[in-house]
């Protein structure tokens, strides 16, 4: 079984994609919190453990957690994390 790691940043839309956002401006969401993103997790239909005691390598010492991704399928990260983003969104809405 493969795992994946997302960051809060990969959602954020404050970053750039040079500072680690992963997913288009368009998607992108104001502080997304590990709960929401391990929320989102679930729905697209994974297990989701949250880890709040890590940080993003690029945003240095800032704690924001990370969500580690249980994959069965096998599908790529991207794609796990672009539908991520669509689920924070209507999360949000």
């Amino acid at each position: 079984m493969v795992e994946n790691v997302i960051y809060p940043a990969y959602f954020d839309a404050a970053l750039t994609r040079s500072a680690g956002r992963r997913v288009p401006a368009d998607l992108a969401v104001e502080d997304p919190e590990v709960e929401e993103i391990a929320k989102a997790v679930q729905q697209v239909g994974y297990d989701a453990v949250i880890e709040r005691e890590k940080s993003y390598s690029r945003e240095g010492h800032r704690q924001r957690g990370r969500v580690l991704v249980k994959n069965p399928d096998d599908d790529s990260k991207n794609d796990i994390v672009q539908a991520v983003a669509a689920y924070v969104n209507a999360l949000r809405e």
